[in-house]
């Protein structure tokens, strides 16, 4: 779990760190994401491993919802929801399932570059997990609980239209990467 917040502090840093380089030898960039936009972005891909206990790959699946409210230089940070959920089946017990779902918060900071309809971010996400294990092998288990999850992730979307898109993210957020598809709805 270490490794993988690792992997996910090193690709937000990159990611900012790329956008930072660019604007500064540009003469700013042209994003679909500016102060007063309503993103919506939804996706599917693999899980997350909250709590260590999943086996074989785990399926995910996340939807986030964002606000555009503050210009931050040459980009926009955003904040909103998040819900999802990473399942797992099988493994080292043959009938064991895994599932988590978590709600929270998430903030991200949007770039746009100079191309059009791309967008390109970084952000963090916060609130709780709803985790569920059991296992029917020579012993029955079965245990629930609720603990705090913590996130960060790097993504890009790219409109097609004015609003409608694609969209692809990674970190350690819901999902560790995920595809999927997103909607400006103002």
């Amino acid at each position: 779990m270490k490794k993988q917040k690792l992997i996910s502090t090193i690709l937000l840093g990159m990611g900012i760190g790329f956008s930072s380089l660019t604007f500064a030898q540009s003469k700013g960039p042209v994003t679909p994401v500016r102060v007063g936009s309503v993103i919506l972005n939804i996706g599917v891909g693999i899980g997350a491993d909250y709590k260590g206990r999943y086996y074989n790959s785990a399926f995910g699946t996340k939807a986030a919802l964002e606000f555009g409210l503050w210009q931050a230089g040459p980009g926009v940070i955003t904040l909103g929801p998040e819900v999802g959920g990473s399942f797992s089946n099988g493994g080292f017990y043959n009938d064991y399932k895994s599932r988590t779902i978590v709600v929270a918060g998430r903030s991200a900071w949007h770039y746009g570059w100079k191309v059009r309809g791309l967008d390109t971010y970084g952000g963090v996400s916060a609130g709780v997990g709803f985790h569920h294990y059991q296992y029917r092998n020579n012993t029955d288990f079965d245990k629930s609980e609720a603990s705090p999850v913590l996130g960060g992730f790097v993504g890009a979307s790219y409109f097609v239209t004015p609003n409608f898109g694609f969209n692809a993210e990674a970190g350690y957020d819901i999902t560790q990467a995920q595809v999927g598809i997103v909607f400006k709805l103002k």
